[in-house]
């Protein structure tokens, strides 16, 4: 399980310095989710597209949550980003840059490519991220906006600091169900906790 460094030390090269939460506007950032927002159980996952764990849940125990119990309305899933370096960073800004109707395709191929996207020196890894999001059907100048919008940036890692911190996140995969935290689990036992929870 990969562990969260000090977040006043991120290496995010596009940034001067830590980010303080005053100093970004989070108003805008659109929280990312699956399922209906009134289902029984809500699952919060704390994950970073530069974790091999976290890659690991969404190519496995994320389609079985998915098929059981976020397709059925059992379950309201959001998607929270956790921060471990710039290459994460970059990663979820190409994610949203299609929007909330391509955010989880996209999470989808970069988990799934992770070994591939995540090889090289950064101008490598940012033309590998560029590739990935020209597939998911974004046009080059979109693609290119979104990765050098430094506003988003600051604003997405203010916003992982203000989320970690309120659920002491300290390593990813991290699931907050129901507000009660559990780190990264098999699927067996997930469901176990799920159906516990339904139950209730």
């Amino acid at each position: 399980m990969k562990q969260l460094i000090a977040t006043g030390a991120l290496a995010l090269a596009m940034l001067a310095g830590p980010v303080q939460a005053q100093d970004a506007d989070t108003s805008q950032i659109t929280e990312m989710t699956m399922g209906p927002e009134d289902a029984k159980v809500t699952i919060i996952e704390y994950a970073s597209f530069t974790c091999p764990h976290c890659a690991s849940f969404h190519t496995g125990p994320l389609k079985e949550l998915k098929a059981d119990y976020i397709d059925t309305d059992k379950v309201h899933f959001i998607y929270r980003d956790v921060y471990f370096d710039r290459f994460g960073l970059w990663a979820s800004m190409v994610a949203r840059c299609g929007g909330e109707e391509k955010f989880f395709g996209i999470s989808d191929m970069l988990y799934e490519q992770q070994r591939e996207w995540t090889t090289g020196q950064p101008a490598e890894i940012a033309e590998n991220l560029r590739r990935i999001g020209k597939v998911a059907g974004i046009e080059p100048d979109a693609l290119d906006a979104c990765l050098n919008d430094e506003a988003k940036a600051k604003a997405l890692v203010a916003w992982y600091q203000e989320n970690a911190e309120a659920h002491e996140v300290n390593s990813t995969p991290t699931l907050i169900i129901n507000e009660q935290k559990y780190s990264n689990m098999a699927y067996d036992e997930l469901k176990g906790i799920i159906d516990e929870k339904l139950a209730e």
